[in-house]
């Protein structure tokens, strides 16, 4: 069966079968890193600044990250929380972490000489994650890789003129044996991450990229045969009706969640801890520990997943901003993860400036907006069971309609509703969370 005649799952099942895991475990790790970490100013530098070949040399002929730990990147990707890993093996600067057979431009012909991708995998698999591939369609390197909208030299004088040799079938080639590699020499790969088309965006003459560049179809097709149990992502210009496994919305979360023709599709918001995907030395606009965790919130209310980016430098290791980040994650899911894994969305109305989601009969009320004392909600009357705070279980009290308030100094409740009783500080959780308990 080929890829355009496949029949995928019904995602909006919330990820039924072979791709279970995935909405069960919500909270991934994304890693980009590759040459851009050297020059620290952004992982599209190269495109940004339009850099030759020859100048961007400097950072594969000095590229040794002597400090590079991946257990210690894996040990705290687990203790964040965090399921699956999603590493950038060749970005769109063509660079490649592992040996493979078909390019020398790759980690073991620069100074660190070694393959930095199976070392990696090695140490993400021995503790419990799952193994996700990004691979960049675009390469900026490979010299048969047309001069586009987003390529380094777009605004060279003679750009019409260097594409006159250049054969994109012989590209695509080269990323289906590359693809082979990848899914052929690292057992089990649970998450293929393609970025990205563009088959729209023309820039003085040159052509954007599609499906028929990629020869999608055929990538995919190869791609199912290696792996039948892999996810693949949307962003590969498949034809409509080829419904990809997962959607990605990127740096945004979704106001409802993303559908395809009307019907639910299994997603996954990826995000930045700050503005850029690789190491930026002196970029500042880093997330507060509210945002970061609402991302993961917000995602898991509307059914997605978070894929949480790090970049790491160019010595190897997580910076102290990134470690920061990480450790809210992980004081956050120690006591709040049941929230999270294998939880979603949730029918009831929610309150103002709270989030729910539902797993069973346990409802997941975060609060984003402490209130003094009480939250008003609706469709609950008679229902709950039990309701404490989950990061203590602390019992929470609430009261139900009465008729006979003092409507100076009583709570008044309306029929239908009940009213949480609550602490009027705050408790020290950067998001607290109520569990409630809904009857059977």
């Amino acid at each position: 069966m080929t890829s355009s005649e496949r029949q995928p799952e019904n995602p909006a099942l919330g990820g039924a079968g072979k791709h279970a895991w995935f909405s069960q475990d919500r909270l991934g790790m994304f890693i980009h890193w590759g040459l851009y970490a050297l020059g620290a100013r952004h992982e599209w530098l190269k495109n940004r600044e339009e850099l030759t070949d020859d100048h961007y040399q400097r950072y594969f002929d000095n590229f040794d990250p002597d400090l590079y730990d991946p257990k210690e990147w894996a040990r705290r990707a687990r203790l964040a929380g965090m399921k699956y890993v999603v590493v950038t093996t060749k970005h769109h600067e063509g660079f490649c972490l592992w040996d493979s057979k078909v390019t020398d431009y790759k980690a073991p012909n620069t100074p660190c000489g070694k393959d930095l991708l199976t070392l990696l995998v090695d140490a993400f698999r021995a503790e419990g994650l799952r193994i996700g591939f990004y691979y960049s369609l675009l390469d900026w390197h490979h010299p048969d890789f047309p001069i586009d909208v987003h390529h380094p030299l777009r605004n060279h004088p003679d750009a019409k003129a260097l594409n006159a040799g250049r054969n994109i079938a012989n590209y695509a080639a080269y990323m289906r044996e590359q693809v082979c590699e990848l899914l052929t020499g690292f057992g089990r790969i649970d998450i293929i991450w393609f970025d990205f088309s563009y088959p729209g965006r023309e820039y003085r003459g040159l052509p954007g990229k599609g499906r028929a560049d990629w020869e999608s179809e055929r990538l995919v097709d190869l791609v199912r045969e290696l792996q039948p149990e892999i996810i693949v992502n949307n962003r590969l210009d498949l034809p409509p009706g080829n419904l990809p496994d997962v959607t990605t919305p990127e740096q945004y979360t979704p106001r409802v969640a993303p559908a395809i023709a009307s019907q639910g599709v299994l997603w996954e918001a990826c995000h930045t801890f700050s503005g850029s995907w690789g190491y930026h030395r002196d970029e500042d606009t880093w997330k507060s520990p509210e945002q970061i965790i609402q991302l993961l919130i917000d995602s898991v209310a509307l059914g997605g997943n978070l894929l949480m980016n790090v970049g790491p430098t160019g010595r190897g290791t997580l910076d102290a901003r990134a470690i920061g980040a990480l450790e809210v994650y992980q004081s956050w899911m120690e006591v709040n993860g049941r929230s999270i894994y294998g939880a979603g969305p949730s029918g009831h109305p929610v309150p103002a400036g709270c989030r729910y989601t539902q797993r069973g009969n346990r409802l997941y009320l975060h609060v984003y907006n402490w209130p003094y004392r009480h939250i008003h909600i609706e469709g609950l009357a008679d229902r709950i069971a039990y309701a404490q705070f989950l990061h203590d279980a602390s019992e929470v009290h609430w009261l139900s309609h009465a008729k006979d308030v003092d409507s100076n100094i009583g709570v008044t409740v309306p029929e239908g509703m009940i009213t949480l009783e609550l602490p009027v500080r705050r408790p020290d959780v950067t998001v607290p969370v109520i569990e409630i308990v809904l009857k059977a």
